[in-house]
Parts: C-alpha cells; structure tokens; sequence
C-alpha cells in the first residue's frame, strides 16, 4: 500500500466565477510551486464591462488556466460567458443545484468563487447545455415570438372579458371570437351598432346556422357603453399589432433556419407537429443531437420526466422537475395530438347514417336498394347441445 497526500484531480488548472448583476468574483486553482501535492489558489473582484471581461481574461492566462465555470445566475452569465468563449476559454455552465453550498458556510461571492473551482477541479460539476452562438440567435426570435403569441392570447381572453361585463354573450355562440365573425361583430359594436338583429346578420359561413342564437347572445348589446367601445378598439388594435410583429418574426425566422430544411422536416413529419414547433424545436436544441446522451436526457433537459428527492414509497404523483420550459410547451402541446386514422369517421357515424349513405350512394349509381336484416345466428341451436 502507497499512501498518497493529493486527491486525484479532473482539470488541473480551472477558474470559478461567481457573477453578479455588476461584479464577479474569480478563483483560480493551480498546483502550489513549493509542493506539488498541494494547491495554491487566489480570488479576485472584476466587473462585468467588456473591459473587465478582458482583464479577467489576461489574468487567466498569466496563470494558464483554460478552463472556467460559473454559475447559471439569472441572465447574468450570458455576457461572461459569450465574451469568455470568444477569447478561447473552455466555458462551463453549472446549474446551481449541482453546485449548491453546504450548510453553515459563509454565503458570499468569494467564498462561492472557491466552491465552483474546487467542485470544477474534482469533476463534480457536471455541463449544463448551452446553445452554439448561431442558435442563440435563432433562440432569441423564437422565444420572442412564443412570448407575443401568449401576450396576443392574454389580450383575447380580456377582450372576451370585456363583452362578458357588458352582457354580451358572443363566445357561448362563437367559439372562436376573433374570426372573420366576431371580429366583424366587434368592429361594428365599437361603430356603435348595437341592434341584436343587425350584428347577427354579419355572421359569415358556417355562423349563419346560428343566427338565432346569435340574435339571443347580443340582446344585452344596450349596456356595452361608449367606454366599453374604447376599450375594445384598444385592444383590437394591440391584437392586431402583436399579430404584425408575430408575422415579421416569423419571416426572418424563416430565414435563419432556411441551412436546417431537411431536419425542419424531419420534425413537421411527427404526429401533431406543425412549421412552428419544429422551429420552436430546433431553435432550443439545435441540430447536434449528440450534446444529449440519451433521449431521457433531452426529456429531463425539457422538465418532462418525474424528479425523486426520497428513495422507496412515494406517496401521491411525482412532481416533474422544472427545465426548459419553451421546449416543455412544445412538448405539451404536440403530445395532446392523437391521430385519428383515416376510418376515424366511418367508426363514430351511427349504424342508421352509414346505412342511408351508402343508400344514397346506390341510388345516385341507378339502383333500387331494398334493406332486409340478416337475423343473428343462434349460438345453441336445439339438438346440438352436448352435456358437458
């Protein structure tokens, strides 16, 4: 037996920092000059200005430290980072629960520094992924656009609000409110058209079989107020400007995913997925699949898979762990698509529509159909009844 004095270490020369809004605080942890089973270690303050970057960077090579981490801390990181990146460094990001400080420890930036860099040097911190530069572009659009799609939705549901505190009940007959229908509906309630008969008569297509009902949900059309029209012409108008921007988004984010066609299609080939969530998609995972070991990696990376914090009987259902939660809206909404199958129809009709449709289907060819039942076999017929 050989006794040793030194840990076996991952990296041999790392930096820990931990950011803030404004300040950063650096340690580095090389091998000790005087005793090479030791380790020497300094911790300094840098702001986090482009020029601050920079002389972080120079200090870390005076000391041939070519790798860093930091903690994932708000948005904070990303400038660091990105700068840090650019300059040759190997940057890591550690998610903070990996990287926790033990109980009873001071909790400050230094100290934390010293953590992240002695965590690092032992391989106790394992990557979080980050996207490549040319899909942290393509994020920033995608994201952007899901966000005004959530705020234009939040802006309908007032709208519909709007109608309810004035007694108009145009979504218990419309489903969806801000088609051509009710947007018309709309326009002229704001013009101050406030008739049952006269708004109803503007439904188009397959809204006219409801006019009746149309005419009984607008009978409450005398209390919407002048107010009531301002309001709604506000919002209508930011409606519509969300829905320009969304549509400008769109466009260039065409344009930068037009490189990734083959792998856009790839993904609208799935059951229930569409152009915007194989964007949505692939903006947040890129295309190298291989940045995830598995496929349960990706699903926990999206926060769709159970977290344990107690080993043995758990009592009620697992909470999922949180993640990325464009990706896990994506993931939720394309797996609540079910695809029918193309009998799907014929196998809910009644037995009496699927007889007169192919009734009226012979009859259209020149036949004259007469039905009869077939009576049901009898299962036991008598006299063939064997003791058992």
């Amino acid at each position: 037996m050989e006794e040793v004095t030194d840990e076996p270490l991952y990296r041999d020369r790392v930096c820990g920092i931990d950011i803030g809004k404004a300040q950063m605080a650096a340690t580095i942890r090389v091998p000790s000059d005087s005793n090479p089973a030791r380790r020497a270690s300094e911790t300094r303050s840098f702001g986090t200005t482009r020029r601050e970057v920079l002389a972080l960077a120079d200090w870390l090579r005076c000391w041939q430290v070519p790798a860093v981490v930091m903690e994932a801390t708000s948005d904070y990181w990303k400038g660091p980072f990105c700068r840090l990146e650019a300059e040759g460094f190997e940057c890591v990001l550690a998610d903070a629960r990996q990287v926790k400080n033990l109980p009873g420890r001071p909790k400050r930036d230094p100290s934390d520094s010293r953590w992240l860099a002695a965590c690092f040097e032992r391989g106790a911190v394992r990557p979080c992924f980050v996207a490549t530069p040319e899909f942290r572009i393509i994020r920033l659009h995608t994201r952007y656009r899901r966000d005004l799609t959530e705020e234009r939705t939040r802006e309908k549901q007032r709208t519909e609000k709007l109608l309810e505190s004035a007694g108009i009940k145009l979504s218990s007959v419309i489903s969806r409110l801000h088609l051509v229908t009710g947007r018309d509906i709309m326009d002229h309630l704001i013009a101050g058209e406030r008739n049952p008969k006269v708004l109803a008569q503007l439904a188009r297509t397959a809204a006219r079989r409801k006019i009746a009902e149309l005419e009984e949900a607008l009978e409450g059309a005398e209390f919407f107020t002048a107010e009531h029209a301002a309001l709604l012409a506000m919002m209508l108008a930011r409606i519509d400007r969300l829905t320009a921007d969304i549509d400008e988004l769109t466009t260039v984010i065409e344009r930068l995913l037009a490189p990734y066609e083959e792998q856009l299609q790839q993904a609208e080939s799935m059951p229930g997925w569409q152009r915007r969530a194989a964007q949505d998609a692939l903006a947040e995972t890129g295309v190298d699949m291989t940045r995830f070991p598995t496929g349960a990696h990706l699903a926990s990376w999206a926060g769709r898979t159970p977290v344990d914090h107690q080993s043995g009987t758990r009592k009620g259902r697992a909470k999922a762990k949180k993640g990325n939660r464009y990706l896990a809206g994506i993931t939720g909404e394309t797996a609540r698509y079910q695809d029918l199958g193309p009998d799907y129809y014929e196998r809910q009709a009644s037995i009496r529509r699927q007889i007169a449709h192919h009734v009226g289907k012979l009859g259209a060819l020149g036949f004259e159909v007469t039905l009869c039942r077939i009576p049901e076999p009898d299962p036991d017929p008598a006299g063939q009844t064997q003791a058992a």
